[in-house]
């Protein structure tokens, strides 16, 4: 393991805590970076998923109090057990699918052209949606209907596909059923915290076994990097999208999946 290896894992973890949370897929990024820096073996593909748990750790460290509540009153609020029932409503489609179809997701999907594709096309449908006049009568992420949950739960299964974005996907689902900015934002935080812990809990029992000391080393400091940047991103995107929405990240996507075909196309 050498200072650029250290280096490279720090600033991926940054990147991956950065991105995980706004619609722009941080898989998406961390994909380019590592096609950039020549990090294509299984044991790459294996750290980009499991320095998420830093970023999953930084949003309970965020919404612990919010979390705690909820739990404490399940057993005597009606409310709080829906809220629970939607979550795990919406959790199970990409849970089934993303077990499904692993080995096809890694081995074939998990190519620079097809973030490319997908962060602009994305780009596109996040600045469709967030100027078009769509109802808003969600404000609540606890509150919407147990439908609802469910067509988000399914939207959510698009992001399987890197690049489309895990928070993108779910944003757009809730929008497109009637969530404001702010309500869809908050749901993409609640549903991160079961889908990133079960996508970190398969994907360390599938390759425990077969990672290195260094290759632990790396995970530990990208989880580390990420755990800080999305303390701060959590802290901070909701009172953004409130005020100025998605329109920032769906620039924000084009640009990079661009740069990224002309970067593949010229030095291929």
């Amino acid at each position: 393991m050498t200072l650029t290896d250290i280096l490279q894992a720090v600033f991926l973890g940054v990147l991956e805590g950065a991105t995980e949370f706004i619609p722009v897929s941080s898989t998406g990024h961390l994909l380019l970076l590592q096609a950039v820096f020549g990090l294509d073996s299984e044991a790459d593909k294996t750290f980009a998923i499991l320095i998420q748990f830093g970023a999953i750790l930084a949003l309970l460290s965020v919404y612990f109090a919010r979390i705690l509540d909820i739990t404490l009153s399940l057993p005597h609020d009606p409310a709080a057990r829906r809220f629970v029932i939607g979550l795990v409503i919406a959790f199970l489609p990409a849970a089934f699918l993303g077990v499904l179809l692993r080995d096809f997701i890694v081995g074939v999907l998990f190519d620079p052209h097809v973030v490319c594709t997908t962060l602009i096309l994305g780009g596109i449908v996040l600045l469709i949606v967030d100027r078009a006049n769509l109802p808003q009568e969600q404000t609540d992420a606890t509150r919407f209907p147990l439908p609802m949950y469910l067509k988000i739960g399914v939207f959510q299964c698009l992001a399987m596909i890197p690049g489309v974005s895990r928070s993108g996907a779910t944003i757009v689902g809730a929008m497109l059923m009637g969530a404001d900015r702010r309500a869809a934002a908050e749901f993409s935080f609640f549903l991160a915290m079961p889908t990133m812990a079960g996508a970190f809990v398969w994907e360390l029992g599938q390759s425990y076994g077969q990672l290195a000391t260094d290759d632990v080393t790396l995970i530990v400091i990208g989880f580390i990097s990420a755990f800080v940047a999305g303390v701060f991103v959590v802290r901070s995107l909701l009172s953004f999208v409130a005020r100025r929405g998605f329109a920032f990240f769906g620039w924000w996507r084009i640009m990079v999946g661009t740069l990224g075909f002309i970067g593949l196309f010229t030095f291929a």
